[in-house]
């Protein structure tokens, strides 16, 4: 058994197929099939049920499942264990984050982070905040950043970013004209919800009363695409405020806050309160509550 056997294995559990596993580790399906069947040998077990175009862990191989994620997390533990005895800061960083966040608030912190340790590579793994909560949990990044609260007796909050929701509207809209809008008018617009996240859930609460009047004209996946979408006059979304920066700027685009309602976003950065974080891991987080202190808006 080598590590290599272990992550195909963990692939073809989690994708259900040989092929899309092949594609994920960069391997024929053929080499696929065989490094399974030489775990299989060695285990004396059958591993894998293969059914039809269907792949499923058999009780042996669900077994199996947990010990080689733990496996793993031991093997980049040691890596950066070790790379942390040297005189300068090297290894990996292992970080999670959702799109908005890597997109719009960690560009300017990676890029100093990169200046001050270029020798430290950065792992990104990017989900919605409550499966980062898990992955820091189960030990497998080192530090995630995520919406607060957080309820975990477990993790360490950094509170590092606040941000006000505010209601992005075209140029074109009528309601560019006014200076700030009521929740009552925003639910007579046509508006873009975000499938899901924080902010659909901050959304979902504030337009409550209003639920029968709503015309929810798009539900998208992502920040980029719902400000495109507001731009070319589909509707209106509310917004990070700091996220619209760009099309404020340019005029294609204005934000108003609500008279009725402040809403906020905050972002905490998250870590094992009982772990010794490497030291790659520590440096990011100096660097970070230093940028928090510069950008924190008050309020």
């Amino acid at each position: 058994m080598d590590f290599d056997q272990l992550v195909t294995f963990i692939e073809v559990a989690k994708l259900g197929s040989f092929s899309r596993a092949g594609q994920k580790v960069f391997r024929t399906q053929s080499a696929v099939s065989a490094q399974i069947r030489q775990l299989e040998q060695e285990y004396g077990e059958k591993l894998l049920d293969r059914r039809a175009k269907t792949v499923r862990l058999t009780p042996g191989g669900e077994v199996l499942f947990e010990y080689a994620q733990r496996l793993l997390t031991l093997r980049d533990e040691s890596v950066r264990a070790v790379a942390d005895q040297g005189n300068s800061l090297r290894g990996v960083l292992a970080i999670g984050a959702n799109e908005a966040t890597c997109l719009y608030v960690l560009p300017e912190m990676f890029a100093e982070y990169c200046r001050q340790y270029p020798e430290v590579q950065i792992s990104v793994y990017r989900n919605f905040s409550r499966k980062i909560l898990e992955r820091v949990e189960d030990g497998a990044v080192d530090l995630g950043i995520v919406s607060l609260p957080v309820k975990s007796h477990s993790i360490k909050v950094h509170s590092i970013f606040r941000d006000q929701l505010m209601v992005m509207v075209s140029s074109g809209n009528p309601l560019a004209k006014q200076k700030s809008v009521t929740v009552e008018e925003v639910a007579k617009q046509p508006l873009i919800f975000p499938k899901t996240g924080y902010t659909r859930q901050a959304l979902d609460k504030l337009f409550r009363p209003h639920r029968a009047d709503l015309q929810i004209k798009m539900e998208l996946p992502s920040v980029g695409m719902i400000k495109r979408f507001v731009v070319a006059g589909i509707g209106v979304s509310l917004i990070s405020a700091s996220f619209a920066n760009d099309e404020v700027r340019s005029g294609e685009a204005k934000l108003l806050p609500l008279k009725d309602n402040v809403l906020w976003r905050s972002l905490g950065l998250i870590y094992r309160a009982d772990r010794t974080l490497p030291r790659s891991a520590q440096a990011f987080i100096e660097l970070t509550r230093h940028f928090a202190k510069k950008v924190m808006p008050a309020g």
